[in-house]
């Protein structure tokens, strides 16, 4: 399969994924954390020539019965990275989540690096700030990110060759990050045997979503798939799974393989998104999440508030 003529982002990182498939040197050392609480699989990707590294969608642990954080998941990276000495350079958000809420401020504290995310969360920051009725002081411009990430954007991560591919529909934000012969698609694929992610949140659309995954699909069959979530859904499948590959999603993911047609998949998604409920963390997670992972500033009490907005989602 060869990618469109008329997109130089895909027809960019397609060049990425083939030189590292030719060339072992170009290829990413990938550790993956998983959290069994929210299903999330946080990547830790390095050169292993430099040591360079990004951190790809962490994970703060949160009780919401309690109102409480804590820092296990991010304390697993920390021990890690320094453990295998690695240099951060990346944060890498694939979107602003709703399943679970961002360590980005702490791993950048603890380790350095640029946190990033795609330019189009300033859409996410628009709707969920008139969610949470935010005042001015929420600033919607995407300025609490050090990078705004466009298609086709390219950056480095020590010696490997890193672009950027905007793969919107489960979020108007979300990214594909394709590092050497390793694409990390954030929510828009699930294991082959789950699926697709769910486009019932606002700005979300089950067509964008299939438009998005079929570019993806045009990358080398090669091409190493790291996930961000695994809900291990049929009952023969034991273990979580966060690995796969272009061709494997192509040839076999339930929703969305080789032949099934667009107007298919909008059904399909449209029947499934409608008997699903929302995420147990969507409320706590976006309203973090939007803002670079910050917690709600501190009152006069000293004591960050989380809000819940009635009846609006």
């Amino acid at each position: 399969m060869s990618v469109e003529p008329h997109d130089p982002a895909l027809a960019h990182a397609d060049d990425v994924v083939r030189r590292a498939l030719a060339d072992p040197a170009r290829r990413p050392v990938v550790k993956t954390f998983f959290d069994e609480a929210t299903f999330t699989a946080s990547h830790v990707v390095h050169d292993p020539q430099t040591k360079a590294c990004a951190i790809v969608d962490s994970v703060l642990d949160y009780d919401p019965a309690a109102g409480r954080t804590s820092s296990d998941s991010a304390a697993a990276l920390i021990d890690y990275v320094r453990r295998e000495g690695l240099d951060v350079q990346w944060l890498l958000e694939t979107h602003a989540h709703a399943d679970h809420l961002s360590a980005a401020p702490l791993l950048q504290t603890e380790l350095g690096g640029q946190l990033a995310i795609g330019g189009e969360i300033v859409r996410v920051q628009e709707v969920f700030g008139k969610v949470f009725n935010e005042g001015t002081e929420f600033r919607r411009d995407g300025s609490q990110f050090d990078r705004l990430f466009r298609d086709g954007d390219r950056f480095a991560i020590g010696a490997l060759d890193a672009t950027v591919l905007h793969v919107p529909g489960h979020t108007p934000a979300c990214l594909a990050y394709v590092i050497g012969d390793a694409v990390f698609p954030g929510d828009t694929l699930f294991m082959p045997d789950y699926g697709t992610a769910r486009c019932d949140f606002p700005g979300g659309d089950a067509r964008t979503l299939y438009r998005s995954i079929r570019r993806l699909m045009q990358l080398p069959g090669e091409a190493r798939v790291f996930l961000c979530h695994d809900y291990k859904a049929p009952p023969e499948r034991t273990e979580f799974a966060w690995e796969t590959t272009i061709g494997a999603e192509r040839a076999g993911n339930i929703h969305v393989h080789d032949g099934v047609s667009e107007e298919e998949f909008v059904a399909m998604r449209a029947r499934r998104d409608a008997s699903l409920s929302m995420p147990r963390l969507l409320l706590p997670s976006v309203q973090v999440n939007m803002n670079g992972g910050r917690l709600p500033p501190p009152e006069d009490n000293g004591v960050s508030y989380m809000k819940v907005p009635i009846n609006q989602l």
